[in-house]
């Protein structure tokens, strides 16, 4: 994929620059996070300066107006595929209908402020390469490919009378057709399920650890996935220099994986008490997890209605043991098959401050350089390894919002990123720009 010609530098003036590093709920937070007024100099798809009186020739200059500066907001689990498309627009639609609608919600995204996010299971790889030529807006990528699976697990969507992939050689279910899942059992599945993720472009793996909420057959106390095939899972991943995220939210579900060596937590609600939240703190791996309220998702089954609340009943213990453990989190969103509700996205990330104890200051933390930390588990697989993300230094990529209002004293101005982010740069180029 060709990139396009590195855009023109830009120089913003007379902005408050957001301090995202030093101000997360793991560290002590500075009595002022953000900076006197000054002025930030992008060029070459990075941030070359801060403080620049004299830019070089042909810079384009945006008067800030003392306005706030601040890193671009990452999202840590989105499922770009599934997004914009319904449950049965992906499974009975025509086979590019997901490609079409996550390339739109793609841009929706980045309007809404998003500039790099985690894709937790979808056929996005080949996405990930046109937005990153600048051939289309959308965020950053760190794509999963297809989240793995054991028969009967949160990521069989087989119907129940089928066969189980081991003992057919028949067609697989659609999900897994559309590279939105796979179905692997026993150690050497998992190995080619894991190879197979990595040759298509993933950056890091997504496996299923416990029940879902969304899916037909497993309840939310299972374990899935024996303790040596979430080990085999790990091997491969570790062999490309990479990680491996489960998704789980019971608390032995939790430990199985943290002893096979998963370094990321995927929701984790259901976590019984401190004690495995220490686990998880002292051996480095993340919560990454979701501020979920129960009309985020709706269902017709009064079953996995009945599983959506008891998850969201473990959202506040989830994030009052983690602060205490020391844990690390992270921020995500993990809306999908609901089109109508992708626009939570931003009122999500509110939440942290206005339903979860978080300062604002920290919940931007959480969801610019904290979240970055995370991607960068990715090691050798990271695309974009070749900068910092998350934050505003300098030779850090150029993913900046210009906000109206201060977001450190009250979040919530980014609900309507329509009106209230006044620009929006990604790679050093701008796609949204309010103030001429």
């Amino acid at each position: 994929m060709t990139q396009q010609q590195p855009p023109v530098p830009i120089l913003i003036k007379n902005v408050r620059v957001f301090d995202a590093v030093h101000s997360g709920p793991s560290r002590p937070t500075r009595p002022t996070v953000l900076t006197e007024p000054t002025s930030v100099l992008v060029q070459d798809r990075r941030i070359a300066a801060i403080g620049v009186e004299n830019p070089p020739e042909g810079t384009v200059v945006i008067e800030g107006g003392g306005r706030v500066l601040m890193p671009g907001l990452t999202d840590a689990h989105v499922h770009l595929f599934a997004t914009g498309t319904s449950l049965a627009g992906l499974t009975t639609g025509a086979t590019g209908t997901g490609y079409y609608n996550a390339l739109a919600e793609a841009e929706r995204m980045l309007m809404r402020g998003f500039t790099t996010v985690r894709d937790m299971g979808g056929d996005v790889a080949s996405l990930r390469q046109v937005l990153d030529a600048g051939t289309f807006p959308g965020p950053r990528i760190y794509p999963s490919q297809a989240a793995i699976s054991q028969t009967s697990g949160h990521g069989d969507f087989s119907h129940v009378y089928e066969n189980a992939n081991t003992f057919t050689c028949g067609a697989h279910a659609r999900a897994e057709q559309i590279g939105f899942l796979r179905v692997a059992d026993g150690r050497d599945q998992v190995l080619a399920a894991v190879r197979e993720q990595l040759k298509k472009g993933a950056s890091q793996i997504k496996v299923m650890a416990g029940g879902g909420v969304s899916s037909a057959y497993d309840p939310l106390d299972v374990l899935q996935y024996t303790p040596d095939e979430l080990r085999a899972a790990v091997e491969a991943a570790t062999d490309w220099g990479t990680y491996v995220a489960a998704h789980v939210y019971n608390d032995e579900g939790i430990r199985r994986a943290i002893a096979a060596g998963i370094k990321s937590i995927e929701h984790g609600h259901l976590v019984a008490g401190p004690e495995t939240v220490k686990m998880m703190a002292d051996n480095g791996v993340w919560l990454s997890t979701q501020p979920f309220l129960e009309d985020d998702h709706e269902y017709t089954n009064p079953e996995n209605t009945k599983k959506n609340a008891q998850v969201c009943e473990g959202v506040a213990n989830s994030f009052q043991w983690a602060r205490e453990q020391g844990a690390n989190i992270a921020f995500g969103t993990d809306l999908l098959l609901e089109p109508e509700k992708a626009g939570l996205q931003n009122e999500m990330l509110t939440r942290l401050s206005t339903d979860f104890d978080f300062t604002p200051a920290e919940a931007l933390a959480i969801a610019t350089s904290g979240n970055a930390e995370l991607f960068r588990l990715s090691g050798e697989r990271d695309p974009y390894k070749e900068a910092r993300l998350g934050q505003i230094t300098k030779g850090a990529w150029a993913d900046v919002l210009l906000v109206e209002s201060d977001p450190t004293q009250n979040l919530t101005v980014l609900n309507d990123p329509d009106k209230n982010l006044a620009v929006i740069i990604k790679d050093g180029r701008i796609y949204k720009n309010l103030l001429g």
